[in-house]
């Protein structure tokens, strides 16, 4: 990795006279000594035109560890001034104004308009964490705003626009903690803490009954009545709802256990699965002391319903092993009760209620950071023309999201787990009978022997011969991922290569917990903090897999995942690092720390190739590593559809262009997974109407326990979903073109594929709080169906341009909402006008037609342009150049069309391809054809052609 050590020391340039309050101008930028307040020193540094980095610290000295997640180097010389008590920094872009009063800072854009402020002191407070001094930090800025924020990573509770919300950062299996947003006005903060970090509300929640008064019969608490079957078997009165973690099982009554059996499936969890039905109900009437919006997080697994008032306000289902929150509000008044009732069945499961006040208004609508564990203030302010600048400037400070191989666009077929070489090999020359678009087939854990986890090796019973499995899986033309855990059993040679330097987490194995396989083997996680721990790792990797040509690596685990109920205490506690320091300073980072040290590796391994990893978890700076991030073990239910989009869209503004998801959900309740005939069309409807949300994400990738997922089994006899599902895949080929050129932008023009509608319709104020709406790329607006029998659904189509229905190329003016027709085998899909989307031949597999024809479908109403792009697909070559480019230009007014002379060029280039054009327009509703047009075909060398729409 490379960082630097910025110290206070940075060269000195020079200073005013020393005094309560005073300046020091040093490389890039300055330190502030305040006259008043918390912060003792702050330090405004300069990255670039647009870029500033702020460290403020209660002490004399600023010496901070280097970042982990920016790599970039303070550059840039602004110009410095001081005047009336405030000390100028100022950039090309942007300016920075530092109060020598108190230390606040205030951010300006190019235009010279405020966009961003401090409000308030900065928060210090001392706190000690395994035996060493650290800060619980807090900053707000911009309070009552009303701009619009996004970004912050993956979160499941259907958060799009996050002014007004409370977004806890904290890696879990589904959630995703990337301290970095963007906001409407603009400019982005990147927040530099490793450490556990709230957006909103600096307070943490607490257990509903411990601040919030709640009672029920008079008595102080919740009362809980559990069940076994229909009979009632405890009445007790508890002070807070909270069987949260496994360590606070030991409180069940033991009147009400039940007779659990085991369950090879369902994680770490060691009560088993109960045989027999068991409920739990709890009532209490709440009373607030405050009036307002009141903040409720249910963290829970199994079913559970809430209700308020004898209104339903919330009803999930979770696997057990895998609980999360969801979040309700309630509006209440200050001394008037709410009856609140909380209904749940077990199943062997956690749940726990939490709350938090109402916040006065200015705070609550507006930027407010705080982290647990920190040494400063740390942050950075990246300016933007607009939010794609503003991301680019994020990127220039982490790094440049590197391009995936052009195959990872095509379609991924997965499953948990293929159990066999021969199940793997038949899956691949299935889909080649049937001739289904394929490109990638994975390999999921459990390859190895049972009690051998870590050995990177395959179970010879079951995996005779694995580097003839790759070879045969590369004879059809397709490609091979396998997943790569961090953990190891302690017996495996590799644990004890690791565990010799001191580069395997010992806390986990004290602890004495197993984990979930067979009978239960202790295990543990290897510390990547240490170059040489990076090394190691990799090396074994390199050894056992690497060697056998795998296309693709599943980096699964990373946050890590030590023990699915632990509690974030405990979980911090035994991540403590040699080299990184305790747990929860290091908290978020893991991710990133172990995907940089594998692709630098592979990279070095293997020079010629492009690495693609894929994993669960991610971090600021994760898009460097050549990293796909996925959504992690989500449910298969409407709910859990839903969620994943603006779960995907937040973390595509988050910087990281490539995500994916688990097509169909990857956790099934028992009413889907015993194929229980009553309930088998919902399931398949689920799985179609995932399907066509997959096939416009920027990775296509279908994943889940069984039922199985391969589109032949989900289909099953339902002729009309067959098809349907088959005709999307065919329809992502025929889109690879457009497809490719946009991903390709994320690297040569720090693009952004999956894409909120507020990042092109900023001004359109309706466009920033929609959650199941987005763009894919310029063209296409993407309006997934996210209930069970819907025919149809409302789509508002952004104002100051129209728009095309794709599938009948209706046209319709912007600033509107339609009732889009959604019949079960298609999803509303629409074009903005002034686009131009490139098509290719029908192909079984991204490499089949290199040079294949083009069809450029012009989408006429306003002026338009693209960029064909392509390069060789597989190698590093183009950062380095060798890539090639068509713009195409659509002039509106003079009915032109300009195909343009290709810029540049690649080994294997074809010289020559076939292009055609279709052109729509508002007055002619037609389907999309994606045959070539022999009217309008040309044979382009390379020179520029000029195309008059007839």
């Amino acid at each position: 990795m490379r960082h630097l050590l910025i110290a206070l020391a940075i060269t000195a340039t020079t200073a005013c006279p020393a005094a309560a309050q005073s300046y020091e101008r040093i490389g890039h930028g300055v330190t502030v000594t305040p006259a008043a307040g918390p912060a003792k020193r702050v330090r405004v540094l300069a990255y670039g035109d647009a870029a500033f980095r702020v460290t403020a610290v209660p002490g004399d000295t600023i010496d901070l560890p280097p970042s982990l997640m920016v790599t970039a180097q303070p550059h840039g010389d602004p110009a410095i001034s001081e005047a009336k008590g405030v000390v100028t920094l100022t950039l090309p872009r942007a300016r920075a104004e530092i109060r020598l009063a108190d230390g606040g800072v205030r951010f300006f854009d190019a235009a010279g308009r405020e966009v961003l402020g401090t409000e308030g002191a900065p928060g210090f407070r001392p706190r000690a964490i395994e035996g060493q001094g650290f800060l619980a930090i807090q900053q707000k800025f911009n309070p009552g705003t009303d701009e619009g924020f996004f970004g912050l990573g993956q979160h499941q509770n259907r958060q799009m626009n996050y002014n007004g919300e409370d977004v806890e950062l904290a890696q879990h299996n589904m959630d995703i903690a990337v301290p970095f947003l963007v906001s409407t006005r603009n400019y982005g903060l990147l927040w530099d803490n490793n450490g556990i970090t709230r957006f909103g509300n600096p307070v943490p929640y607490a257990l509903a009954g411990e601040k919030l008064k709640v009672a029920s019969g008079g008595k102080p608490g919740w009362k809980a009545e559990y069940y076994l079957g229909d009979k009632l078997v405890v009445t007790q009165q508890e002070p807070t709802i909270n069987y949260q973690f496994i360590r606070d099982q030991a409180k069940w009554p033991a009147e009400a256990k039940a007779q659990t059996r085991p369950d090879p499936n369902t994680g770490q969890n060691t009560a088993g699965v109960v045989v027999g039905k068991q409920h739990v109900v709890w009532t209490g009437s709440v009373t607030p002391d405050k009036s307002g919006v009141h903040r409720f997080r249910l963290y829970s697994s199994s079913y559970v319903k809430v209700f308020a008032d004898g209104k339903e306000v919330l009803s999930r289902w979770r696997q057990n092993w895998n609980p999360w929150f969801h979040n309700f509000d309630l509006p209440m008044k200050a001394g008037k009760p709410v009856d609140i009732r909380v209904e749940w069945e077990p199943n062997a499961g956690y749940i726990a209620l939490y709350h938090n006040d109402p916040m006065p208004a200015a705070d609550r609508h507006s930027l407010w950071m705080s982290s647990e564990a920190a040494r400063a203030i740390d942050y950075y302010f990246v300016a933007g023309a607009d939010m794609d600048g503003v991301i680019a400037g994020y990127r220039g400070l982490t790094g440049k999201a590197e391009m995936l191989p052009l195959w990872a666009y095509g379609f991924w077929q997965s499953r948990q787990r293929y159990e066999t070489q021969e199940q793997l090999l038949s899956v691949v020359s299935e889909y080649r009978k049937r001739r289904i678009p394929f490109d990638n087939i994975v390999q999921d854990w459990f390859y190895w022997p049972e009690d051998s986890w870590g050995c990177h090796c395959f179970d010879p019973a079951r995996f005779p011969d694995p580097k003839g499995m790759v070879d045969a899986v590369h004879a059809q033309n397709a490609r091979i991922m396998i997943s790569v855990w961090a953990k190891f059993y302690p017996t495996t040679d590799h644990a004890k290569e690791l565990d010799a330097k001191g580069w395997l987490y010992r806390r986990p194995l004290e602890a004495k917990q197993k984990d979930w396989v067979g009978p239960g083997y202790y295990n543990s996680f290897y510390d990547p903090y240490a170059p040489g721990a990076r090394a190691l790792f990799f090396d074994q990797v390199k050894d056992t897999l690497v060697s056998k040509d795998f296309d693709a690596w599943w980096l699964d685990s990373v946050e890590p995942d030590w023990h699915s109920n632990l509690s974030i205490e405990e979980r911090a506690y035994q991540m403590k690092s040699a080299e990184g320091g305790p747990g929860a300073a290091i908290f978020n980072s893991y991710p990133l720390v172990h995907a940089d040290g594998f692709a630098g590796n592979l990279r070095k391994a293997q020079p010629e190739q492009r690495p693609f990893i894929l994993t669960r978890s991610g971090y600021a700076g994760i898009q460097r590593t050549s990293s796909a991030l996925w959504s992690g073990d989500v449910a298969a239910r409407w709910d859990d559809l839903r969620d994943q989009i603006s779960a995907g869209v937040n973390l595509s503004m988050s910087g990281i262009p490539n995500w994916t998801h688990d097509i169909g959900g990857f956790a099934v309740e028992d009413r889907y997974s015993q194929q229980d005939p009553a309930h088998l069309d919902e399931w398949r409807e689920l799985n179609l109407r995932w399907y066509q949300f997959g096939a416009f994400t920027p990775l296509f990738r279908s994943h889940g326990e069984f039922p199985r997922r391969e589109v032949y089994e989900i289909a099953g006899d339902d002729k009309a979903m067959y098809d349907a599902m088959v005709g999307y895949n065919r329809l992502r080929y025929r889109l690879l073109p457009y497809i490719y050129a946009i991903a390709a932008d994320t690297w040569h023009r720090d693009g952004t594929m999956m894409r909120g509608l507020a990042m092109d319709f900023a001004a359109d104020r309706k466009t920033w709080n929609i959650d199941d709406q987005y763009l894919l790329g310029p063209a296409f607006l993407v309006a997934p169906v996210t209930a069970y029998k819907a025919r149809s659904r409302q789509v508002y189509l952004p104002a100051g341009t129209g728009w095309y229905d794709f599938a009948t190329g209706a046209w319709f003016k912007g600033g509107t909402t339609v009732t889009a027709e959604a019949p079960r085998e298609r999803m509303p899909l629409f074009v903005r006008a002034g686009s131009i989307v490139p098509s290719g031949p029908e192909v079984q597999w991204t490499g089949e037609q290199p040079g294949g024809a083009i069809v450029l479908h012009v989408f006429t109403g306003a002026d338009g342009g693209f960029a064909l792009y392509e390069d060789d697909g597989l190698s590093p070559g183009y950062k380095s150049g060798a890539f090639a480019r068509v713009p195409v230009r659509w002039d509106e007014k003079a009915g032109t069309l300009t195909i343009g002379a290709r810029q540049g060029s690649f080994p294997g280039m074809a010289a020559r391809r076939s292009i055609s054009v279709r052109f729509h327009t508002p007055d002619t509703a037609q389907a999309p054809d994606f045959t070539e047009n022999a009217a309008l075909r040309f044979d382009y060398q390379g020179e520029e052609i000029v195309i008059r729409r007839p």
